[in-house]
């Protein structure tokens, strides 16, 4: 098993170095697979906010933004490309950081970081490319005027960030938002901040311009609120419950600021009777709900089964199941680390036992480990019998649970389906793919999987409908999210333009 790393002490990185929260107070750190303090975090408050604006924004209108809203592209892709450089090199490192913050398999840490490193390769070429889509000329059917577009930064930006995957959903925010032009103040959730202070010794040893990425971290009401209400942050955007969602957009509302919001999610598998290799759509299943401990917001959490194959897939559901080591995350073969926290805990005990009290049956798990007596460990679960008012159906769970349903018609399936207050993902698996083309286009969601669960990919869009938020991250939109559109237009002829009369000589 790999060894613990030292956890270092760190500020808060706010104008390219590090200070104490103004208060001076921190927050310990949990281990949430052993629930040993492992160290500490600054918890900032207003003042640290106000602070780490005023740097962002310093840096922004330095020498009229020449020095990073307004260089080039070019310039700015190098240093996103040192950032990934650094990442690389420190990958172990940062692996280790992250699965003992966040209680992950090591396994999937390495792979969020290789991620990470590919987020800012794929904005730094967006960047440099950035520069070639300057000045684009608007076809016009008169002659007298010329237009072209400019592209241009937003201005400073706030980004408040989940726990469930803490460097690459900060990544997800900051890569793009640096490649624009923008400057930031990053909040990554008091759950687990470790790797995203790292970066600010990352973006410190690779020399970023002071200021341009400022790292705070401390409670949501304290160091998340004051970002999202701040009159000199130009947009925010946000990752997390659809509850604080609707704060953010409240406080922003107020100054008529732009939001992008990735927010819940309770998405639907679908799997029809014609699939022949019941074994691949089981492993899909498995992989869309139990992996990162289900506590993904697009985790396809409300599995539909055609009722020919349902009682077939459920027992080899079962059978792949049993074979999931869980296990301590820096355990080699690990695939089912803790959950985040003890709250987060018991409130998937909890939402497992109102299951079993409205009637539906556990499956599988549901429990404690017998083999961990320590640390915030569930058991992958499996709840059949589910009707569509229950708990489990409708509300998002951020576990490892997954519910059944059986349909019996493909009306029927893309019914259920819909069946939610949620819009950010959804799957299909069949072997009939006209059948998956015509499910893809009728499930209401932003991201759709056809004959799989979860492939996440920087070049694709990502983000929901309804109340799964909205706004699109990764890919070129991720980009367009920290961008504005100017209109610059000329008048070319050497004549008046003629609309009013002009006054006679005297």
């Amino acid at each position: 098993m790999a060894a613990p790393p030292a956890i270092p002490r760190r500020g808060l990185f706010i104008g390219g170095g590090w200070r104490e929260p103004t208060l001076g107070r921190r927050i310990p750190v949990i281990n949430p697979a052993t629930e040993d303090t492992i160290g500490d975090i600054p918890a900032a408050t207003a003042e640290d906010v106000e602070l780490a604006v005023a740097a962002a924004r310093s840096a922004f209108l330095l020498d009229g933004g020449s020095r990073w809203a307004r260089a080039s592209g070019a310039t700015r892709a190098k240093y996103l490309n040192a950032i990934a450089a650094k990442i690389k090199e420190k990958i172990s490192y940062l692996a280790l950081l992250e699965t003992v913050d966040s209680g992950k398999p090591k396994d999937e840490a390495v792979a969020d970081m290789d991620d990470v490193a590919a987020c800012f390769e794929y904005y730094a070429a967006l960047a440099e490319a950035l520069d070639g889509k300057q000045h684009a000329p608007i076809s016009l059917p008169m002659e007298e005027f010329k237009t072209y577009v400019l592209k241009e930064p937003i201005g400073v930006v706030g980004l408040i960030t989940p726990w469930n995957y803490p460097l690459l959903m900060a990544t997800w925010k900051v890569a793009p938002a640096l490649a624009a032009g923008c400057t930031a103040v990053l909040k990554p959730s008091e759950l687990a901040s470790l790797t995203c202070l790292e970066l600010g010794a990352i973006c410190e040893e690779i020399g970023l311009p002071s200021g341009v990425l400022n790292i705070i971290t401390g409670l949501g009401p304290d160091a998340g609120a004051p970002i999202a209400s701040h009159p000199h942050v130009d947009k925010i955007a946000f990752t997390g419950s659809t509850a604080t969602g609707k704060t953010i957009m409240t406080a922003a509302a107020q100054m008529v600021k732009p939001v992008s919001l990735e927010l819940g999610g309770k998405s639907p598998l679908v799997i029809f009777d014609d699939v022949a290799d019941i074994d691949k759509a089981v492993e899909w299943a498995m992989f869309g709900c139990f992996f990162n401990g289900g506590q993904v917001c697009s985790a396809t959490s409300r599995l539909l089964l055609h009722e020919k194959i349902a009682e077939r897939f459920l027992d080899r559901l079962v059978e792949w199941a049993k074979n999931i080591k869980i296990s301590d995350p820096l355990e080699e073969g690990c695939r089912l680390g803790s959950v985040i926290s003890k709250g987060q805990y018991e409130k998937i005990k909890k939402f497992i036992s109102t299951a079993r009290s409205e009637g539906a049956t556990i499956l599988h798990g549901g429990d404690r480990p017998k083999n961990l007596g320590k640390g915030f460990f569930i058991e992958h679960t499996i709840i059949t019998g589910v009707s569509t008012s229950m708990q489990i159906w409708r509300e998002e769970v951020f576990g490892p649970v997954i519910c059944v349903k059986v349909f019996k018609t493909e009306s029927e399936a893309v019914e259920l389906a819909n069946d939610t207050h949620y819009g950010l993902a959804g799957g299909v698996i069949s072997d009939d793919l006209e059948r998956c083309e015509r499910i893809a286009k009728v499930i209401h969601s932003g991201i759709v999987w056809i004959n799989c669960s979860q492939p996440t990919l920087v070049q694709a869009p990502w983000g929901g409908n309804k109340r799964s938020g909205f706004g699109r991250e990764l890919g070129e939109w991720g980009l367009e999210n920290y961008l504005s559109v100017k209109q610059v237009t000329r008048y070319c002829k050497d004549e008046l333009y003629g609309w009013y009369q002009r006054p006679s000589k005297l």
